[in-house]
């Protein structure tokens, strides 16, 4: 290919572009979904956690993923637009306020795990305290929000940092600690024989905690929109998205490996079994001080993804509700740094009633899971409309040109959204670990919390709004896009 040629395939609307290489894309795939906060919920499973880790990511993760990349491809506005392109605006709404609205049980139940973190820095025996619990989900909330809303550019700073710092290095340490733990012949925790590759069935509740598995891979598809920098997308994405998956994989999975080699699952605690297992790998190679450091650099993590998961999807959301009018002019309010204030503050009033109720929990692992629970049954309202805007977008605008199409559509969408709507029911069975709690408070908290927040909520918005919501200045606002 001549010099002329190859500037004539970069130009795009007379300018040169940019290209990425597939490596890139999925480096940056991975730091957008890899986590190490999941890894007590899987290491209860022991060497099972492999095969409850590679479930979800073949029926859920790979078709978000590449769904995610034909949509991104060809429509720009975010999940907003392709369900309403697909689906009309209505559930366009849905969609992305269902984004919105997850984090209203996303941040207790993330505040929840700093917590029972930052107590290995202060006294362990806080991690498992419902006061201490809910005192620091009201303070770092709201600390959040005064962050946010004077628009420091500090927060991309501090996320960027977080992940390496709180992230990546605890998760080789823990992983290395494990090694040299079994390489000097201790005993694993937990079985690690080839016949305990599957968990034990004992009915669905064996296998409810693989529902946090779905939010632990959720966003996979927000990167799909840089399909279009690469030069091959239709090769290149494939390939970025594998290596994804795996390097993913082995973030979630060897570190829950680890955690379960040297915690016994009856004594592990969902909110800080991390902590947990760094206090018994340290105490064992004799710095047990080093639990407090590792404890400050998770918390720099989490602290780092809330600060910037607090003000994207509210001002997504406002943008969007200036020129539809989903929402009233009070809560479409932009401060003078252009943060929506406003509806970070009424979320933050939700998130303070749901925070006090740890106060009065008996067992903090148990509210920690039912609200995460929450989170994901929200989020997966958004994704099972994306799989069927992606099949319905196929029928009615098929001359629309993607940077990517989906091989076999209808099948990975399909299995996507089966995937989806079974994660949802399972959600609604209470896992074997929280004993003999009544049926009914697990049951009315969590689909409580999906209906009101997930459905009436963003029902009620539709059927009040007026005219007279839309912005006057929406026009300037640009195109809707998602958060």
């Amino acid at each position: 290919m001549t010099t002329t040629e190859k500037v004539r395939e970069a130009a795009d609307d007379g300018t040169r572009r940019q290209f990425i290489s597939w490596v890139t894309l999925a480096l940056m795939t991975t730091a957008s979904v890899a986590s190490l906060r999941p890894s007590p919920s899987m290491a209860i499973y022991g060497l099972a956690a492999v095969f409850l880790y590679l479930l979800p990511a073949v029926v859920f993760l790979l078709p978000t993923a590449l769904v995610g990349a034909e949509l991104a491809s060809g429509w720009n506005g975010g999940i907003y637009r392709w369900v309403s392109e697909a689906l009309g605006k209505p559930l366009g709404f849905l969609a992305v306020w269902c984004q919105f609205a997850m984090t209203i049980a996303y941040y207790p139940s993330l505040l929840a795990y700093v917590a029972s973190t930052f107590a290995y820095v202060i006294h362990p025996s806080l991690a498992e305290n419902g006061p201490y619990v809910a005192i620091v989900i009201v303070v770092i909330y709201w600390t959040g929000v005064w962050v946010s809303s004077r628009g420091t550019r500090t927060v991309a700073g501090l996320s960027s940092f977080g992940l390496i710092v709180g992230t990546l290095v605890p998760g080789v340490v823990l992983v290395a600690l494990g090694v040299v733990f079994l390489s000097q012949g201790n005993p694993s925790a937990a079985p690690m024989s080839a016949d305990h590759w599957l968990p034990p069935w004992t009915g669905l509740a064996s296998l409810v905690l693989i529902v946090n598995n779905f939010l632990s891979y959720a966003g996979m598809e927000m990167n799909g929109v840089h399909v279009s920098s690469l030069r091959e997308p239709r090769s290149e994405y494939p390939r970025s998205i594998f290596l994804a998956t795996g390097l993913v994989l082995l973030i979630f999975i060897l570190p829950a490996l680890a955690i379960s080699w040297v915690m016994p699952a009856e004594q592990l605690s969902l909110t800080a079994g991390l902590m947990q297992a760094f206090q018994a790998f340290f105490g064992h190679f004799g710095v047990a001080w080093l639990t407090k450091v590792v404890g400050i650099m998770l918390v720099m993590a989490a602290l780092g993804g809330m600060l910037t998961w607090l003000a994207g999807p509210a001002k997504g959301l406002v943008m969007l509700s200036r020129q539809e009018g989903y929402l009233p002019p009070f809560l479409q309010r932009l401060n003078r740094n252009g943060v929506p204030q406003n509806i970070m503050v009424a979320q933050g009033v939700i998130t303070t009633l749901i925070g006090v109720l740890y106060a009065f929990s008996d067992d903090v692992s148990s509210a920690y899971w039912m609200f995460s629970v929450i989170t994901v049954q929200i989020y997966l309202i958004a994704y099972l409309l994306m799989f069927l805007a992606v099949i319905r977008l196929r029928t009615t605008q098929p001359d629309q040109p993607r940077g990517f199409h989906v091989p076999a559509v209808r099948l990975v969408a399909g299995v996507g959204f089966v995937a989806s709507l079974a994660a949802m029911a399972i959600g609604f069975v209470p896992p074997d670990q929280f004993g003999d709690a009544p049926l009914w408070r697990y049951l009315l908290i969590v689909g409580g919390g999906l209906v009101l927040i997930g459905l009436v909520a963003p029902l009620a918005f539709l059927k009040l709004r007026k005219p007279s919501w839309i912005h006057p200045d929406a026009v300037r606002d640009g195109p809707p896009a998602g958060p």
